[in-house]
C-alpha cells in the first residue's frame, strides 16, 4: 500500500491472494500426507518449508524510501491527507466501525471455512466422486481456495476505480446471497462446489477492503500498526465461528446458520453505504 497509493486495492488484494490461492496447491498434498504419515508430519514438514520460505523471502521486503515512490496518477478514491498514529485511530468512531463491518463479515465466512467438511457430510455429498476422481469435498476445497485468492486482487482493482464502500456493498451483497443459495441448493454435489465457490469469492476481499480502506482513512505513515489493530478483528471474529455448531446442534440443521449470515453480510451492506460512507468523507474532509 506504501509502494502504490493509487492502486492500494490491487496491490493488497494481489499480496493477499498468496494467502488464498497458495492454498489450493496444497490441499491435496496436505491431505495425502495426513492419510499416510498423520497430522504430525503433516505439521512438521509443511511448517518447515513455509516457515523457512517465509524466514528467507522476508529478507528482501522494505518500505519505499522518500522520493522512491512511482510518480502515478491521482487516486480515484478519497484519501487522507493526514497520517493518523495508532492512539490517534483508536479514538476515532470510523475506526470501530470499520472493525465491527470487519468482525460481522470474517465471523460469516470463517463459519462457511471451519463448517464446510460438516456441511458437506451432513448434506450428503462429501463423498461423492465428482471430477477426475476426486470427491465434493475435494474439488469444492481447491475451487474455494482458488476463489478465495481471486477475490483480493478482483475487488481490490475494482475498489480503486468506483470507491471502497461501494465496492463492499457489492461484495457483501453477493456474499449474502450466496449463503442463502448454499443453504437451499447445495446438496446436489455442483450446487455444493458453486454457491461455496461464490461465498469463498465474496468473502476472501475483505483482505483487500479493509486495509485499502483503513489505510485511504488513516494515511500511509503508521499504515502497518493501524492495519495490524484492524486485522485483530479477524481474530476476534474467530470466537463467533463456534456459535454455528450450537445452531447447529440446537435446530438440526444448518438452514439457521446460512440465514444469521445472510443478514450479517446484508447488515454490512447497510453500513458501509449508509454510515461508513457519510463517516469517512466528513473525517477526510476535515483534515
Amino acid at each position: 500500500m506504501k509502494w502504490f497509493p493509487d492502486r492500494r486495492g490491487l496491490a493488497v488484494g494481489l499480496t493477499a491472494a498468496g494467502y488464498g490461492a497458495g492454498a489450493a496447491l496444497t490441499v491435496i498434498p496436505i491431505r495425502y500426507v495426513i492419510d499416510s504419515s498423520g497430522y504430525e508430519a503433516a505439521f512438521l514438514w509443511f511448517g518447515l518449508v513455509q516457515g523457512g520460505a517465509v524466514f528467507l523471502l522476508a529478507w528482501l521486503l522494505r518500505a519505499p524510501d522518500p522520493g522512491e515512490i512511482p510518480a502515478s496518477l491521482a487516486p480515484k478514491v478519497q484519501q487522507s491527507a493526514k497520517s493518523y498514529s495508532p492512539a490517534q485511530v483508536l479514538a476515532t468512531p470510523v475506526f470501530w466501525l470499520m472493525y465491527v463491518m470487519f468482525v460481522m463479515v470474517s465471523a460469516s465466512g470463517l463459519m462457511a471455512a471451519a463448517q464446510i467438511a460438516p456441511i458437506a457430510s451432513d448434506f450428503g455429498v462429501a463423498n461423492t466422486v465428482l471430477l477426475l476422481g476426486g470427491t465434493t469435498l475435494t474439488v469444492a476445497l481447491i475451487v474455494d481456495n482458488v476463489a478465495n485468492g481471486t477475490a483480493r486482487p478482483l475487488f481490490g482493482w475494482i475498489s480503486d476505480n468506483i470507491g471502497r464502500e461501494y465496492t463492499m456493498a457489492i461484495a457483501f451483497g453477493l456474499g449474502g446471497i450466496a449463503y442463502w443459495l448454499l443453504g437451499s441448493l447445495g446438496t446436489s454435489p455442483w450446487g455444493f462446489v458453486v454457491f461455496a465457490a461464490l461465498i469463498f469469492l465474496t468473502w476472501g476481499e475483505i483482505f483487500s477492503l479493509f486495509p485499502s480502506t483503513c489505510t485511504d482513512t488513516f494515511g500511509p505513515k503508521f499504515a502497518t500498526v493501524n492495519l495490524s489493530l484492524l486485522y485483530t478483528a479477524k481474530g476476534a471474529s474467530a470466537f463467533l465461528t463456534p456459535v454455528a455448531n450450537l445452531i447447529r446442534d440446537a435446530t438440526g440443521s444448518w438452514q439457521m446458520v446460512f440465514l444469521m449470515t445472510t443478514l450479517m453480510n446484508f447488515v454490512v451492506v447497510a453500513l458501509a453505504l449508509f454510515v461508513l460512507r457519510p463517516m469517512r468523507r466528513k473525517a477526510m474532509e476535515r483534515t
